[in-house]
C-alpha cells in the first residue's frame, strides 16, 4: 500500500496538470470574448452552457463524480464569463450605466417629504441631511411619500429603511422596486427614547404611557418597572408625544424621542429610557432622478435570482472577482411566486468605477431582473 506522502505526491502531479489545462482552457476563452466583441455577441449563452454541463457530466463514472464534475465545470464557466466581461470592460464596450454624475445636490428651494407627523424621526433625519430651514411636508404612509417623489409634488423623501435592533423595513424595500425612484443619500440617527409627559408633571402621577410598538418593546426594561402602567400603542412616538400635549392628562406620558418632546413643549421625565443604548436607524434620501454623486460610495441594487441551485452563490461571486465589498444582503418574497425571493444588496463603490461597470454588466446578463437602487 503506498504511504501517505507518495500519494500526496501524486495528487500533486495531478493539480499542476490541472493548472496547466485551466490556463490554456482561459487563453481560449479569452479569444471567444474577442470573438464575442467583434461580432456583437452576448456573453452568457445558457444553452449552450446547459448542455455543456450535460456532456461532461455524463462522462463521469458514478453519481457522485456527476455531481461533482457538474459543479467543477459551472465554476470553470463562471470564471470564463468574468474573464469575459473584463475584456468588455478594457475594450470600452460596457458603456455607461444610465446615471447623471453630480457634484452635488440640487437642494436649493427643493421641498422635502417625511412619513408621519410633526416631530417624528424622519423629520429629525431629513433635518440632519438637509437643515432646518428646509421646505418640507409630511404624509401618512410610505406609499404617499414615494407617490409624491414620482408625481412632483415633492424633489426628495425621507424614509426609513432599517433599524439596528428591529431589522429591516420591509414596506421600503418593496416600494423601492415598484417606484422609478432612486437613492441618493443616507442618514443614520440615533435612537434615544425619553419619556415624556405634561410640564410640571411627576413620574409618580403616570398611569398611561402611549407610543410606536417598537418604541414600547425597545424600552420595556425600563417599563417593566411600573407594571401598573398601562401601555397603548399609537401609530408612532411624535403621534404619541402629540396626544399627550392635546389631551391634557397628567397621568398620561409618551415614550419619544427628545426632537417630539421639544416640539410638543414636553417635559422629559427620564432620559434614554431604550433598553440598547447603541440602537439606531437608517434613512435613506430618495429622488425620481437617476443621478449620483461623484464621491458617493455605496450602491444598493436588487436583483431577481433563477430558481435553481448555486445561481444565488454565482451571481454573488461578481463582487469577489471584481474586488467589490459587499455590506448588506436582505431577501423578499415574489408577489405571485411562491417560494422565491428578491435579493436587495449593498456594496462598496461608485458607478463610474470600472470594476463596478463589469460587475453590473455580469449581474444584469445573470440575474433575471436587476435594478440599480442608488449610488450614494
Amino acid at each position: 500500500m503506498e504511504t501517505l506522502l507518495e500519494m500526496r505526491q501524486k495528487l500533486d502531479e495531478i493539480d499542476t496538470q490541472i493548472t496547466e489545462l485551466y490556463e490554456k482552457r482561459m487563453e481560449i476563452c479569452g479569444q471567444v470574448a474577442d470573438y464575442k466583441i467583434k461580432n456583437g455577441k452576448k456573453v452568457l449563452d445558457r444553452t449552450r452552457e446547459n448542455e455543456k454541463l450535460a456532456s461532461v457530466s455524463a462522462m463521469a463514472t458514478n453519481d457522485f463524480n456527476k455531481k461533482g464534475i457538474r459543479e467543477l465545470f459551472e465554476q470553470l464557466m463562471s470564471m470564463s464569463r468574468k474573464l469575459q466581461y473584463q475584456k468588455l470592460s478594457q475594450e470600452g464596450v460596457l458603456g455607461r450605466l444610465p446615471f447623471i454624475e453630480l457634484d452635488e445636490l440640487n437642494v436649493e428651494g427643493a421641498r422635502v417629504v417625511f412619513q408621519g407627523v410633526e416631530g417624528a424621526y424622519s423629520q429629525a433625519a431629513m433635518e440632519k441631511f438637509f437643515g432646518s430651514g428646509q421646505k418640507n411636508f409630511h404624509v401618512p404612509t410610505f406609499r404617499d411619500a414615494m407617490v409624491a417623489i414620482e408625481e412632483g409634488t415633492a424633489d426628495y423623501a425621507v424614509l426609513p429603511i432599517e433599524n439596528s435592533t428591529a431589522g429591516a423595513v420591509d414596506q421600503v424595500y418593496d416600494l423601492l422596486v415598484e417606484f422609478e425612484n432612486y437613492i441618493v443619500g443616507e442618514v443614520i440617527l440615533p435612537v434615544r427614547h425619553q419619556l415624556a409627559g405634561l410640564p410640571g408633571v411627576k413620574i409618580s402621577q403616570i398611569k398611561r404611557v402611549y407610543s410606536h410598538p417598537q418604541g414600547l418593546m425597545q424600552s420595556a426594561r425600563f417599563l417593566d418597572n411600573y407594571g401598573d402602567w398601562e401601555q397603548i400603542s399609537v401609530a408612532n412616538t411624535a403621534v404619541a408625544a402629540k396626544k399627550v400635549l392635546e389631551e391634557k392628562n397628567p397621568e398620561q406620558a409618551a415614550v419619544c424621542s427628545e426632537y417630539a418632546a421639544k416640539l410638543y413643549g414636553l417635559e422629559i421625565l427620564e432620559q434614554d429610557i431604550n433598553a440598547e443604548s447603541d440602537n439606531s436607524t437608517r434613512f435613506i434620501v430618495i429622488t425620481n432622478q437617476k443621478v449620483f454623486l461623484k464621491h458617493a460610495s455605496k450602491i444598493s441594487i436588487c436583483m431577481e435570482v433563477p430558481h435553481e441551485s448555486g445561481s444565488l452563490y454565482h451571481l454573488l461571486s461578481h463582487f469577489i472577482y471584481n474586488d467589490l465589498n459587499m455590506t448588506k444582503i436582505e431577501s423578499r418574497p415574489i408577489e405571485g411566486r411562491s417560494f422565491e425571493y428578491r435579493f436587495f444588496v449593498d456594496f462598496e463603490g461608485n458607478l463610474a468605477d470600472a470594476a463596478v461597470k463589469n460587475a453590473i454588466r455580469g449581474l444584469r446578463e445573470e440575474a433575471l431582473n436587476l435594478k440599480i437602487l442608488g449610488n450614494y
